[in-house]
């Protein structure tokens, strides 16, 4: 974790009141300027998904060099978040799986160190107190199931309890009332209890909302209804952290479209547009799934087609 802890200067402003209920606007505003940032890299566990759920139309055969399946065609897939810190502000960007779920749903993912995500943090310096704000870019279980937590008396409880948590009506109304094929991924418990306990808090839907000064949210609404991706602009580059709008380096492919993406022919054009913008802004993609690379940059090669150029963990990255 060391390595994966990032510290840039930047002029971080928390002054967007906004986007914020009147109750919590204080905590958000005052003109005052902060100089320090911290990007880590949360390591959640690890979990696993059917390959060709993952991988869409492409053969196995080309598919399966990458990432290999095991006997039951399940891939092993990360769950990668992201701690930012400025000010006064700690933000942790999704949550994992958590620990709540039974041995029927274990035995289709096969979560594994499902405490990791607290020990990263502690790791990182960061308590479940500090936490002041989870950002949910969606609330599929593998996003957001870690928002809450099954303690040892075997209670459900806030993983943060001093924590904000963000969606958006649009999403969370979406996931209220699954459709078929998202219905599954949908967890109530993971979610529901946040709104009842007055925790959640919805973003306004437009594009490039700025959460935070240099803190920017992205929509896309191929792989689910408003998912949100946020961009972190900082003078060392920005971050795109991709969620399920990528989920590793190899979706960066055309082709490689999720089975799971309730509009794949979206997914197509959001991931040429996204594409094109990490190319022209020099973007580092932060990869949430990717079992093996955290973070990954683009290029455009000799025949205009848009390729990986480089891989690694996020500080090795920003330095350029």
């Amino acid at each position: 974790m060391k390595n994966d802890l990032l510290k840039i200067c930047s002029l971080f402003a928390t002054d967007s009141p906004s986007i914020l209920p009147r109750s919590l606007a204080h905590r958000f505003i005052g003109g005052k300027k902060y100089t320090t940032v911290k990007l880590t890299s949360i390591h959640c566990g690890y979990f696993k998904l059917d390959g060709g759920a993952m991988f869409g139309i492409v053969p196995k055969r080309m598919w399966g060099k990458m990432n290999p399946p095991d006997e039951n065609n399940l891939c092993t897939w990360a769950l990668r978040a992201l701690l930012v810190e400025t000010g006064d502000r700690k933000i942790l960007i999704d949550t994992g799986i958590g620990n709540k779920q039974d041995e029927k749903f274990r035995s289709h993912f096969e979560p594994r160190e499902e405490g990791a995500m607290f020990a990263s943090l502690a790791t990182a310096g960061v308590s479940r107190d500090d936490i002041t704000d989870v950002f949910l870019t969606h609330l599929h279980f593998d996003h957001c199931g870690g928002a809450l937590w099954k303690n040892e008396a075997g209670e459900v409880e806030l993983s943060f309890p001093n924590a904000v948590y963000w969606s958006n009506e649009p999403h969370f109304d979406w996931a209220m009332n699954p459709n078929a094929r998202e219905k599954a991924s949908f967890l109530k418990e993971n979610f529901v209890p946040l709104f009842e306990r007055n925790r959640l808090r919805f973003l306004e839907v437009k594009d490039n909302i700025e959460f935070v000064k240099n803190f920017h949210v992205r929509f896309f609404n191929g792989h689910t209804e408003a998912l949100m991706a946020p961009l972190l602009r900082t003078p060392q580059g920005s971050v795109l952290y991709c969620a399920d709008a990528m989920p590793s380096r190899w979706h960066i492919g055309m082709p490689y479209i999720m089975a799971y993406d309730i509009r794949p022919l979206v997914t197509l054009e959001e991931k040429a547009r996204m594409l094109e913008e990490a190319v022209r802004g020099q973007y580092i993609l932060f990869f949430e799934h990717d079992p093996g690379a955290a973070c990954g940059t683009v290029r455009e090669d000799e025949t205009g087609r848009i390729v990986l150029d480089r891989t690694g963990a996020l500080k090795e990255l920003i330095g350029g």
